[in-house]
């Protein structure tokens, strides 16, 4: 509806917010929100609270106002140069895929190199409903926000209201005092900047890390031989609470999980890590922004997993399918199915065929279900007549892909480090070719290395689609 009126709102909303971003107000019944708590995980307890999320409903221009002010400050903070670049979340050319490959390629790059790796995972507890407003403000200053635009944000924080709705009852108005609304446009930017200086300490103790909204991850490489690593990561980890505290979040010591990841050949190391007066023992696979990662960086647990599901899936649709059509399905196997083969599967590039296998079975009973055959219908030309390419080409697709963008396209500064442009030492005919500098081995740790011919190729079957307008 708002849609088809906009021509004759369009005058009044612009005035509505212009009057805001001038004056440094944001009015009273924009900041007035709706909380609606919703399970984390179908198979979690309802009757734990713990299990649920808060999410904010907020009014619609009051969204409208936050998106605003977000491409402003997101284009100021990525012009002068302010974002972090170890920070993934919600930004723009970013994903977890991309921060899971800057991950797994240190812990390549340092296996490669005969060191044991440390990854940890950090839990918080409600970590947006917990942010000091006072702090908040304090630090949007060190990036230079003033005058009426932090007027505008300490008006955006101040005065805030909430009310819970849960079975149909509402609860009275409560004051918000503290934390940024799940559910609003600017939380997460506003998290981000808030745990900027988080880095510091970090790094401070020369661990590397990356981070994906409130998730952060720390990486820490030491030869197999170093009797002071124990040490050194609880102190790392003790540094990291003193901040945490100070800063009014809270780290989750049950939920913060520890991988170790041996030097090939060395034997696997038992490390006492403490955080938290709490012992965290190393796991042999965790769970990493939707990826099941193992202490040998094999990612068996990962396919199996979703071959599990898949499967779980594939058998609930094909209970249904007497009653969808050919399209119907397609559409719902291609969203539910294949995105989750397709889902971070550039980690995945460099293992033998014989570990991705489970996912292409999957493919493979996909493809007649989707013509409503038999299960072991030949799957070759239905998969030519579905133009499904077969995993192990999805999974180089995808990798050429990124390494097209990281060298011709927006993507994160952490994976355009990772592709060297080939340059010849005089001219030839393939200076034009866009070759790369293939990796070796022992840099990459990886099993078949990145090829430039693959990027040379991508790029001419990109620049086809772009000529015959299919791209």
């Amino acid at each position: 509806m708002l849609q088809t009126i906009s021509p004759d709102l369009l005058p009044f909303i612009t005035t509505v917010i212009n009057g805001s971003l001038t004056s440094g107000h944001v009015p009273t019944v924009f900041k007035k929100a709706r909380v609606i708590p919703i399970l984390k995980k179908p198979a979690l307890d309802p009757s734990d609270i713990s299990n649920y999320r808060p999410v904010s409903l907020l009014s619609f221009l009051s969204k409208i106002l936050e998106r605003v002010v977000c491409n402003q400050l997101s284009d100021y903070l990525m012009q002068n140069t302010l974002h972090d670049p170890n920070q993934s979340g919600f930004k723009a050319a970013h994903s977890t895929e991309t921060a899971l490959l800057a991950v797994t390629e240190k812990l390549h790059a340092a296996r490669s190199a005969k060191l044991s790796s440390v990854l940890i995972l950090l839990d918080l507890s409600a970590a947006f409903d917990t942010v000091n407003h006072k702090t908040l403000l304090s630090t949007l200053r060190s990036p230079g926000i003033c005058g009426t635009a932090w007027e505008w944000f300490a008006s955006y924080l101040d005065g805030r209201s909430y009310q819970v709705t849960w079975k149909g009852s509402t609860s009275a108005p409560r004051r918000l005092s503290t934390g940024v609304p799940q559910g609003s446009v600017l939380d997460p930017l506003l998290f981000s900047l808030y745990t900027h200086s988080l880095g510091k300490v970090i790094s401070s103790h020369g661990f590397s890390y990356h981070c994906y909204a409130d998730d952060t991850q720390l990486i820490f490489s030491f030869p197999p031989s170093d009797t002071t690593a124990s040490a050194r990561i609880s102190a790392c980890l003790a540094d990291i609470s003193s901040w945490m505290t100070a800063h009014q979040l809270k780290l989750n010591p049950c939920k913060t999980e520890l991988l170790i990841i041996p030097g090939d050949p060395s034997p696997a190391q038992n490390l006492a890590i403490s955080l938290s007066n709490s012992m965290i023992s190393p796991s042999a696979t965790a769970r990493n922004l939707g990826v099941t990662m193992d202490n040998q960086l094999s990612f068996s647990s990962h396919v199996t997993n979703v071959t599990r599901s898949c499967r779980f899936l594939l058998y609930n649709i094909r209970r249904i399918r007497p009653f969808l059509s050919t399209q119907a399905t397609q559409v719902l196997v291609q969203s539910l199915v294949i995105s989750r083969l397709d889902y971070c599967n550039s980690l995945l590039a460099g293992l033998p065929l014989n570990a991705i296998r489970p996912l292409q079975m999957i493919q493979n009973a996909a493809a007649p279900l989707v013509f409503n055959l038999p299960k072991f219908s030949h799957t070759t030309p239905l998969l030519r007549s579905l133009h499904w390419l077969l995993v192990a080409a999805r999974i180089r697709f995808k990798t050429l892909m990124l390494a097209y963008k990281a060298k011709n396209g927006p993507v994160p500064s952490y994976l355009k480090a990772l592709i060297t442009p080939r340059t010849a030492p005089r001219s030839l005919r393939s200076t034009s070719t866009a070759r790369l500098v293939q990796p070796s081995l022992r840099e990459t740790g990886r099993h078949i290395p990145i090829r430039d011919e693959y990027c040379t190729l991508l790029i001419k079957v990109l620049k086809s689609w772009v000529y015959l307008g299919l791209g």
